[in-house]
This record gives C-alpha cells, sequence and structure tokens, in this order.
C-alpha cells in the first residue's frame, strides 16, 4: 500500500490490523454503489449571455462601490490589502472592515481556481469528480433534530448520526457521505466534530466533508484526514469537500474564513455558498438577488486562491424565498429556482464547479407537501447542471430535521434521476427496429423477442412505490410509503455490515481523538 493507494494503511507503515482488515472484505456483504452521475443530457440555460454579462456587470460595481465587509480576521484583510484592495475599518466594530475590490482583481485571482478536481474516498471505487458535466448527491447536513415515524421529532444524537452514516453507506445513488448529518446534542460542542468525523471514517467508505465550525475544528479534520490517508497524499490530493457559508448579505465573518483559510492551505475543497432566503438576505428579485451572490461568492472563492493558488472550489449557494407573510423560508417555487439556473450559469462562465439545489421542503413530516417540495427542487438542481448536491436526501422543517423516512423515500427519487440522467438509448438496441419487425401490427410486444432480452432493465423501477392491484396491498396492510420506509430503514440497520478499516489506523484515529479531548473543554456550547 502506497500514497498513490489511500484507504487501509496509511503512508509510510503498515497497520497491525491489515490482514484482520482483509479477512473482514472477504466476509462482508457488498454494497453496490451506482457511482456518481455523468450526465447525458442537455441543460436549461434560461439566461442570456447578454443578461449573465448584465449580472456579472452589476456584481463588480458591488465588490468597487459597497464593498464587503470582513468581520474578525484581520488576516483575511491584511491579504487583500496586499493584492490592491481597499480596506476602511468599521467606527462603531472592532475587528470589521469595509473591504472594496478594483474593478477586474476577484476575476484575476479566480482564474487559477480548477474547472473540476477528484475528491477521494478511502474506497478508491467511490472516489468521485467534482465538476465538468458530473453531478455527485450528498445527503441532509446540519439539523439539530430527528424525525422518525416511531418518535415523532426529538434532538439529534450521536447515535442518530452513526445510523444515518451507515444509512448512507448502504444507499447506492448517494454518491457523498456528507458532513454534520445531524448534529449530535448529547456530545459537548467543542469535541463532537471529532465523534463526527470519526463516524464517517469508521462506518462509511465514500468522501466526507470536514467540520468547519471553528479554524481550529477544521485542523482536526485535516489531521484525521492525514492519519486516514498518509501527510503527503492529503497535501496534494482532495480528500474534503467542505461547506463556507457567506454570512449573506455581503459579510464573511472570522469563524467562516478560519476554516475556509485551513482548508484551502490544505488543499481541500471548499464550497463557498452564501446562503439566501430572498427577501430577508438579498433583494426580492432574481436578477437582485444573482447580483449579490455572484459578489460574495466570488470573493470567497478569490480568498481561497490567495490561501493556495489552485486550491479546488466550488461556488456555491443556498437559495431559497420566503413567505413575506410569515418570514419563513418557503421551498420548491418558481423563484428559487431560477436562482438556481442563473447562478449554474454564471459558475460555467466562472470555470469553476456548482453546487445548489438538494431534496429541500418546508413540510414537517414527510407527506404531499414534503413530496411535491423537494421534486420541485430536485428537477431544477438536476437540469441546472449542478455538479455537489448538498441537502439531497433527508430534509424536513426547513433544514430543522434530518428524516429517517424522508432520506429513504428521497434516495428512492434520486435513482430515478441517476436513470433520467442517462438520457435515450440511440443504439439499434434502442431503436427497436427488430422488434417492430417481429410484431408488425396488431399484435402486442410482451413475447418478443427484444422484449424478453430487455424487460429486466427497460424501466426504472421505484424500491418504494406500491403499484399492485387494491385489495393486493389492503391485503398486505394497507401501508403507505412512509411505513414502507419506515421498515426499510430499520431492516437496512440490522443488515448493516461496516466497510473494512485497517485496526492501525482505527487505533491511531482514536488515539488522536482521546488526546484532543483531554485538552477541550466540556461545555455545551
Amino acid at each position: 500500500m502506497t500514497d498513490e493507494t489511500p484507504g487501509l494503511v496509511p503512508s509510510g507503515r503498515r497497520g497491525r490490523g491489515g490482514a484482520d482488515a482483509r479477512r473482514t472484505l472477504r466476509g462482508s456483504t457488498e454494497i453496490r454503489q451506482a457511482g456518481f452521475i455523468r450526465r447525458n443530457i442537455k441543460l436549461y440555460e434560461p439566461f442570456s449571455d447578454d443578461q449573465l454579462e448584465l449580472i456579472e456587470h452589476n456584481a463588480e460595481t458591488v465588490l468597487e462601490e459597497t464593498g464587503i465587509d470582513f468581520y474578525e480576521d484581520e488576516e483575511a484583510v491584511q491579504m487583500w490589502k496586499q493584492v490592491g484592495a481597499d480596506a476602511t475599518a468599521s467606527p462603531t466594530e472592532e475587528r470589521r472592515f469595509r473591504v472594496r475590490f478594483p474593478r477586474g482583481l476577484v476575476r484575476s485571482l479566480i482564474k487559477t481556481a480548477p474547472r473540476e478536481y477528484v475528491q477521494h474516498a478511502r474506497n478508491p471505487a467511490n472516489t468521485v469528480t467534482i465538476g465538468g458535466n458530473n453531478t455527485v448527491f450528498a445527503p441532509v447536513y446540519g439539523p439539530p433534530f430527528i424525525r422518525n415515524l416511531d418518535e415523532g421529532r426529538r434532538y439529534a444524537t450521536i447515535e442518530d448520526f452513526r445510523n444515518f452514516a451507515k444509512l448512507v453507506y448502504m444507499l447506492p445513488s448517494l454518491h457523498h457521505a456528507g458532513g454534520t448529518l445531524c448534529e449530535p446534542v448529547d456530545v459537548a460542542v467543542p469535541k463532537r466534530h471529532l465523534d463526527m468525523i470519526y463516524s464517517h471514517i469508521k462506518y462509511n467508505d465514500k468522501p466526507f466533508m470536514s467540520s468547519v465550525t471553528s479554524g481550529e475544528r477544521a485542523a482536526d479534520s485535516v489531521a484525521m484526514c492525514e492519519i486516514l490517508f498518509g501527510k503527503e497524499f492529503v497535501d496534494q490530493n482532495c480528500v474534503m469537500t467542505s461547506l463556507i457559508n457567506a454570512n449573506s448579505p455581503m459579510v464573511w465573518d472570522g469563524v467562516m474564513l478560519g476554516a475556509l483559510k485551513v482548508l484551502a492551505r490544505a488543499n481541500q475543497a471548499t464550497v463557498i455558498s452564501p446562503f439566501i432566503v430572498a427577501g430577508a438576505m438579498s433583494p426580492t428579485t432574481t436578477v437582485g438577488t444573482l447580483t449579490q451572490i455572484l459578489a460574495e461568492a466570488s470573493v470567497g472563492i478569490a480568498f481561497t486562491q490567495l490561501c493556495r493558488p489552485g486550491a479546488p472550489v466550488v461556488f456555491g449557494t443556498f437559495a431559497a424565498s420566503m413567505s413575506m407573510q410569515s418570514g419563513a423560508p418557503t421551498f420548491g417555487t418558481p423563484e428559487p429556482a431560477f436562482v438556481t439556473f442563473g447562478a449554474a450559469q454564471l459558475a460555467r462562465r466562472m470555470g469553476v464547479p456548482f453546487r445548489s439545489g438538494g431534496g429541500l421542503c418546508g413540510s414537517k413530516i414527510p407527506d404531499a407537501q414534503a413530496a411535491y417540495e423537494t421534486s420541485n427542487t430536485l428537477w431544477s438542481t438536476l437540469l441546472s447542471g449542478v455538479n455537489f448536491c448538498l441537502h439531497a436526501a433527508g430534509w424536513l422543517e426547513g433544514g430543522l430535521a434530518s428524516g429517517y423516512e424522508k432520506l429513504i423515500m428521497d434516495h428512492d427519487q434520486l435513482s430515478m434521476f441517476q436513470k433520467f440522467s442517462e438520457g435515450v438509448d440511440f443504439s439499434e438496441n434502442g431503436q427497436a427496429m427488430d422488434a417492430i419487425r417481429e410484431v408488425g401490427p396488431g399484435s402486442h410486444y410482451l413475447g418478443s423477442a427484444h422484449t424478453q432480452k430487455n424487460f429486466e432493465t427497460a424501466f426504472w423501477r421505484s424500491g418504494l412505490a406500491d403499484n399492485n392491484s387494491f385489495e393486493q396491498w389492503q391485503d398486505e396492510g394497507s401501508k403507505d410509503v412512509v411505513v414502507r420506509a419506515n421498515a426499510k430503514w430499520k431492516q437496512m440497520l440490522r443488515d448493516y455490515v461496516a466497510p473494512p478499516l485497517d485496526q492501525g489506523i482505527d487505533e491511531a484515529l482514536l488515539t488522536f481523538m482521546a488526546k484532543r479531548k483531554e485538552v477541550l473543554p466540556d461545555t455545551m456550547s
């Protein structure tokens, strides 16, 4: 095992558990992953070049005239000043600076960012390429609550986090393990990132995300990856893609900047995402919102290149509108869809990968509202050309809850989108002329040679939907899709077999965590 083949043994030594890991691999239940999507369909691009150029011009005007606030990170301000930006200290708040950017400066810095990049998984078969014609689905991120049919809504625990990590590992059309699958509130805040990163490594072998709630926690994430992959490999390759949110409108704060600097300098990918609820954190109009998103995101993307030219980075946005009556975010509506389509076009013009969309909904339970809103958001996600899709499965209650049943229901639809992305078969078999000649007028195709050859793979089939007769459905208990999803995730957890992890790596990770926990406080805030 070498640095060029990451996963089971860290660089420079062989773990004591190598033979044990191989025995586990031979005896484990194989999980057949679908692999990330390589789109073979055309994208929907509603904005003309002239319209996109207008948005880009307006964003440059915002950066030149209005500027972006940098808060509690004087190093970042000095880095901008060194390349020609102007910084003015706030007269009322310490450590807050308004930074204005000469027209063209930010764009010139972004040129070193890669158009696409590879994120390595500890199982090389699950490595993904982010950018280009690819789409990578990742699960829900960040909720403090979980919901399931048996318990309803409650605060999440580390056991829930482990459960979600196991389920995501077993769901083939989730190509990425994600990050904060739920917030385990039973673990001290300064320490919980260690348990979350370890759970991703231990219970899943797909690529995963760093902790970003402080620079120190991001550094711990990098250190744990160095144990897993080897220090040199991590320095030269991306092994984490992690979320960095702008504090919209037009503020970059010290917490996010601290994590960004650690990750970019370590050559790890960051998803630079303005968190937008239009009407509250951006203008009510699509063009105004796109202008602000582009201004905020381009500054963050350029800053990664100030930290380390060539560091992988993703143009991201979380796009939602709000109810002007209640103030609550709304999902699955036309305006955020247009924001997603437009931002995707802007990202392609910038020459970097794009993140947005997901299985978003405002519903509190996995009901018809959740299904409609999720479907609407996922269609715009796919057709806009999103490369990295966070929140693709499991999202409920505007992001406040991770749903066990919702995870299973959403994944069923993701498998359909995976099939749709393959496009239409125009091969000789796809043309089916032999079938048409064989059957002719007035007969049927059920017994034709072509049907017999293709029937097993001809049509996508849901793993959850009930398409039987009413009588059969009734005889089997009249179960709705939520009940069926509930049974499925429980059976999956009963069947779960962990992917093999070298014992030496496991011990080294646990030792690192124990040492870090000795010096970190046991506070819950």
